[in-house]
């Protein structure tokens, strides 16, 4: 009798155990690591009235690996963490550059809403650890009265709360209105 009530104590131990060792940590570097996945560009057509003309939004995906899981940051950002990264490059947790197609050579296009970008914490209340996933970034390129389509590609890489700083990705090319 009693070997019959342990039988089953084995079997579900055993089985414990093997799913478990399917579910190993992975080793990661602390410098994240990003990978281009994709972009993608929306018209959104024109509406009526203010700040309602039509324009391109472009959605950038990219994919991370981080080992210490502390990418992005609390939202708002407070002031150390501000001036952190400020006196550290300028830039914020994430950083995207433009580039049009210009005389058969790509110029960077500065772009004021890409000077100071945060990515919000990916971990909060999550225990410490390696992570990994995807990230879109949204940018709007909108259309005038005078515009021109341009070839355009962007470079993005991130850092973490650490400052270590990722390697960089550059997207496939594609057109966005540009004013003249």
């Amino acid at each position: 009798m009693r070997r019959q009530l342990i039988q089953p104590y084995f079997i579900v131990i055993g089985l414990a155990l093997a799913l478990s060792s399917c579910f190993t940590e992975p080793n990661y570097s602390d410098t994240p690591a990003i990978d281009f996945k994709g972009i993608a560009r929306y018209t959104i057509e024109a509406g009526k009235g203010v700040g309602k003309g039509k324009r391109d939004s472009v959605v950038i995906t990219i994919g991370f690996k981080d080992g210490d899981g502390n990418i992005g940051n609390s939202i708002p950002l407070p002031k150390a963490d501000s001036a952190r990264y400020a006196t550290n490059g300028g830039w914020g947790s994430y950083r995207i550059r433009t580039f049009r197609l210009v005389n058969k050579k790509y110029e960077e296009v500065p772009l004021a809403v890409n000077t100071t970008l945060y990515i919000p914490d990916l971990t909060k209340g999550k225990p410490k650890g390696a992570i990994e996933g995807s990230l879109d970034f949204n940018q709007i390129f909108q259309y005038g009265t005078s515009f021109q389509l341009f070839p355009t590609k962007f470079q993005i890489e991130i850092r973490d709360r650490s400052l270590n700083v990722s390697n960089t990705v550059e997207t496939d090319t594609i057109s966005v209105p540009f004013f003249r």
